[in-house]
């Protein structure tokens, strides 16, 4: 049984949506929207058509520095994931320049063992200053963190981003999918540590299920949504929702941009998700049960008005937090970690 993702519902797509002028609602959707066009005014939209036509325009702004780069044969089908035991995964990394990886791209009859070439998530100010001066979104306010992705024809499997996103296509075609955040359950979830970029992913292949190992994933597919796009196209995913992303064409380029709701120095909340695993899980039952009704009472539905039997300049970790608060607050977690 294959997915004919062209039959999953498709995400809602704005129009007339500027790259300098990005409503708040949409910033503040909580489900996926396609913005089409939304950065077709970028020059590098025209500009990086090809793999020698980026490399030109690039050669604007690339340092002689190296990044990350990701290498596999051609049996993996551009699904850059684990290898077969799960002891490690199924490609090659390395450093190399921009310049570098741009001329291997170009390379007309590039060897089997080098078909797939991935640059994940690097940062486009350290590699391309001045990219941003003539392309860029107006998100000021939120202090976003603008990212590159380029490369071959490849999938990125399900994953999920704590941080809103709103991902730009500039070169390529894009096919994507999504899921809410509580379709967890039926995707399938690897390892929490070992992961190919930093995020757990879905253990699916999603142009090959496997229906025996993974039922439940018809479930999440009843639930799922998709679209397609094309250069000069935007998708903003909310965070938390899973996203399945394939690259399709024979060098594709993406940049997109991430922004928290909460401030930077909360904190991460998969480190407490982590923590909980190693603290709370494997307690007795009654145990466990009781450290539920703790978290329900001062994280998940705290009461308005509970701490006020405290006097204010007691109430610590209880009170609402500061940048000076909350590091005390990560210290003191850090000697108790140590003990």
């Amino acid at each position: 049984m294959t997915i004919d993702i062209q039959k999953l519902p498709p995400v809602q797509a704005v129009d007339a949506c500027r790259f300098d002028a990005i409503p708040e609602e949409v910033l503040s959707s909580r489900q996926p929207l396609v913005l089409r066009g939304l950065i077709a005014g970028w020059p590098a939209v025209p500009a990086c058509r090809t793999v020698s036509s980026t490399a030109a325009y690039f050669a604007n702004f690339w340092q002689d520095k190296q990044l990350m780069v990701y290498v596999a044969d051609e049996s993996i089908d551009g699904r850059f994931f684990y290898n077969e035991d799960f002891t490690g995964f199924n490609y090659r990394s390395g450093r190399s320049t921009l310049q570098q990886v741009m001329a291997k791209l170009a390379e007309a009859d590039r060897p089997p063992e080098e078909a797939s070439i991935y640059v994940g998530s690097t940062p486009v100010d350290d590699y391309l200053p001045g990219f941003r001066a003539e392309n860029d979104l107006a998100l000021e306010a939120h202090s976003p963190l603008a990212s590159f992705w380029l490369g071959s024809a490849t999938r990125v499997s399900a994953h999920f981003d704590f941080p809103d996103n709103i991902a730009c296509v500039v070169s390529g075609r894009r096919e994507v999918t999504l899921f809410p955040p509580e379709q967890l359950a039926n995707l399938y979830i690897g390892p929490l540590e070992m992961t190919p970029a930093g995020q757990p992913i879905s253990l699916v292949d999603f142009k090959r299920p496997d229906w025996q190992a993974h039922p439940r994933f018809k479930e999440a597919l009843g639930e799922a949504q998709r679209c397609s796009l094309e250069p000069g196209d935007a998708i903003f995913i909310p965070g938390m929702w899973w996203h399945h992303i394939e690259a399709t064409e024979d060098f594709n380029l993406l940049v997109n941009y991430w922004w928290r709701q909460s401030s930077m120095f909360l904190g991460a909340p998969f480190t407490a998700l982590l923590h909980a695993i190693l603290s709370v899980r494997d307690l007795p039952p009654p145990l466990r049960q009781a450290w539920q009704g703790l978290f329900k009472h001062y994280v998940f539905e705290p009461e308005e008005g509970a701490q006020d039997h405290i006097p204010e300049r007691a109430r610590g970790c209880l009170a609402p937090f500061t940048d000076n608060s909350a590091r005390q607050l990560r210290a003191e977690l850090l000697n108790r970690l140590n003990r």
